[in-house]
């Protein structure tokens, strides 16, 4: 339960599980989202996994009038890196008054489970707006409450390559196999948010080139729009 006037920040990937944990929090009016904390690795100047750029990531947070905090990584991080970083950050926010942290997970019980354990040792609490509910009527309710994505990162032991570059829509999730979760929630794709009732303009961009990493990874360039870095 949350007392009055509980500040939150939001674990923010870019991608649309994220975006629609920021708006049921939103629309639930629980919490006071006070920043979005993103990890951007090193070198690559990207979100970690999604490869979203970090000048869209900041549009992203524009856009949504939340700050941004980024939490660097070296290009083979190890969990310990993670781990070190991520609780130097979270204890600044919780010496702020910050008491929770919100994620767009949906059943991974034991990834729940590390998080509010790691959360519990510096005295905060993880939040999950979206825990439970069918990941099928999540993805519909994605798209028709105006959201839309393009997907970036494809996991090529568990989905067709063909789906990156691909707009995150209904014929996207009417092609998808019985075995992939509409969501991705097994991380068998990821995704960039451009546009949807939470931001206040659309994110410009155009899509380029599509690349193969650690030859299992399909990767889709997400390009700033025109006048951006």
């Amino acid at each position: 339960m949350k007392g009055p006037g509980e500040k939150a920040i939001v674990s923010w990937s870019g991608g649309k599980d994220s975006a629609m944990a920021v708006h049921a929090i939103r629309q639930a009016g629980d919490y006071e989202i006070t920043a979005l904390l993103t990890t951007i690795t090193e070198g690559y100047d990207r979100s970690s996994m999604h490869g979203i750029r970090r000048p869209l990531i900041e549009q992203q947070a524009d856009a949504l009038g939340i700050a941004l905090e980024k939490v660097p990584l070296s290009r083979v991080s190890s969990n310990e890196e993670y781990e070190s970083r991520m609780q130097e950050v979270l204890e600044r926010y919780r010496g702020q008054g910050v008491s929770a942290v919100v994620f767009g997970d949906i059943f991974l019980e034991e990834l729940r489970r590390y998080r509010e354990e790691r959360l519990a040792s510096i005295g905060m609490k993880g939040v999950f707006p979206l825990w439970g509910r069918d990941t099928a009527g999540l993805a519909r309710g994605f798209v028709r409450q105006g959201f839309k994505a393009v997907i970036t990162c494809v996991d090529s032991e568990q989905a067709d390559s063909g789906l990156a570059g691909r707009d995150f829509d209904e014929a996207l999730l009417a092609s998808l196999p019985a075995g992939v979760d509409p969501c991705g929630e097994n991380g068998e794709f990821h995704s960039f948010v451009y546009d949807g009732p939470i931001f206040r303009i659309p994110i410009e961009h155009t899509k380029g080139e599509i690349v193969l990493r650690d030859e299992r990874f399909w990767y889709c360039d997400v390009i700033p729009g025109p006048g951006r870095p």
